[in-house]
């Protein structure tokens, strides 16, 4: 009885030691990070507010229409996306939570928001809060990008 619990803790030794290994413990995912999350336009963290107005004014003056002209034109539906944001300023994901139906309009999206990359770090009232800020957005096209 001794010698086999012996082995096991030999083989929780091992496994643990080895991270390339199936079943051994790994790094924290991106899913255990502080997340701060703005699926509107209201919230009591003033400065999550303030970070999500920067980033969008971001991809609505900075030209980024160009990118999305063409796969705009067909009819479409108005996408809802979300977009990870880390502390650092850069992307960590954009998922789309209702597609325009359009492949090429989705993907056009996804280079608009990496085109921008890198984003303002987190100031330090927000960095202290979190370490991944997920803003969501329904995408209009006209003459321009719009963000609401």
């Amino acid at each position: 009885m001794g010698r086999q619990l012996d082995e096991e803790a030999a083989r929780r030794e091992v496994a643990t030691a080895d991270p390339q290994r199936p079943g051994t413990r790994r790094e924290p995912s991106s899913s255990t990070r502080r997340r701060g999350r703005l699926f509107g336009h209201t919230d009591a963290d003033a400065e999550l507010i303030l970070y999500a107005q920067a980033w969008a004014r971001k991809i609505q003056l900075n030209r980024t229409f160009d990118l999305v002209r063409e796969a705009a034109r067909p009819p479409h539906a108005d996408p809802l996306v979300t977009v990870a944001i880390r502390n650092d300023g850069f992307v960590e994901s954009v998922t789309f939570v209702i597609s325009s139906g359009v492949a090429e309009l989705d993907d056009a999206i996804r280079r608009v928001v990496h085109s921008q990359e890198p984003y303002q770090a987190f100031p330090p009232a927000l960095a202290s809060e979190y370490d991944v800020v997920e803003i969501r957005r329904t995408w209009y096209f006209d003459m321009a990008i719009r963000l609401h």
